[in-house]
């Protein structure tokens, strides 16, 4: 007799990290532990609204989402997305010379990428959030006057003859010596959920173990799924965002965390 499994519901988004490292545990290639993870797949800034309004009981979530919903939502430490080298890019058909002044495209204001616009610059308000994949498009056609990219949009930006204005990942190096804290999986806080918070985070970090061992397994999900659908494109974006702070945040990942939460702080942003 085949043992009772229970449903738990994973958001995650849409881009080749997260299909990637999710990819084995949603479709029992390795030990769920009596779940079976049923993906809720969207943006990343559909999947922080989401959160505030508590729907989804593990979910993926920017950092600064998540530092906004601590008090609803615990972070796992498998299946982050932190990293260096990795950040936003603030790109413009030409130089602008006062950013302040531009009409950019975000890709959400829970998103990190616009918490770093925001501690880069304080002076920028000018913004239009937009779904990430619409942000490249709108700069080329004169839309906006500059847009913050992440995802596969840091390869293929000057695809649509944009240059880079600003490195906000690099800024962020510069400032900490710190990986840029990214994004984040987080289980919701009820005591109904929470208390499987142990074997979600075990299921998880096999689950990226796993991807790393079979490489080529999840590749049809991944191109599915994938905006950009360049071979080389999907590899360089899993190779930039899927590492080892995936598998656990680690004491420097938590280090990252506290100090995006200290320098909002600071400027009073959070």
């Amino acid at each position: 007799m085949k043992n009772e499994t229970e449903d738990i519901v994973i958001g995650f988004s849409s881009c080749p990290n997260d299909t990637f490292a999710f990819h084995a545990m949603i479709h029992h290639l390795i030990e769920t532990k009596g779940f079976d993870f049923i993906p809720y797949i969207d943006d990343v800034e559909a999947l922080n609204q989401k959160a505030f309004k508590g729907l989804l009981p593990v979910t993926k979530l920017s950092f600064y989402a998540y530092l906004l919903l601590k008090d609803r939502y615990t972070i796992l430490d498998s299946g982050s997305a932190l990293g260096f080298g990795c950040g936003p890019l603030l790109v413009a058909k030409s130089d602008l010379k006062h950013p302040e002044d531009a009409r950019i495209a975000v890709p959400g204001i829970y998103t990190t990428a616009y918490m770093l616009l925001r501690l880069w610059n304080p002076e920028i308000w000018n913004v239009i959030p937009v779904r990430f994949d619409r942000i490249l498009p709108g700069v080329q056609s004169g839309e906006f006057d500059a847009g913050l990219i992440i995802h596969e949009g840091r390869f293929v930006y000057n695809e649509y003859d944009c240059m880079k204005i600003a490195d906000l990942g690099e800024w962020w190096e510069s400032e900490t010596n710190l990986p840029i804290p990214l994004g984040c999986i987080a289980i919701r806080n009820d005591s109904e959920t929470l208390c499987r918070k142990q074997t979600v985070e075990s299921v998880i970090r096999h689950s990226v173990t796993y991807a790393f061992g079979h490489r080529d397994v999840s590749r049809d999900f991944i191109r599915s799924h994938a905006q950009e659908l360049d071979d080389t494109v999907i590899e360089n974006h899993i190779s930039l965002y899927v590492n080892d702070f995936t598998v656990s945040l680690g004491e420097t990942g938590m280090r990252s965390i506290r100090k995006a939460e200290e320098m909002l702080r600071c400027r009073n942003i959070l």
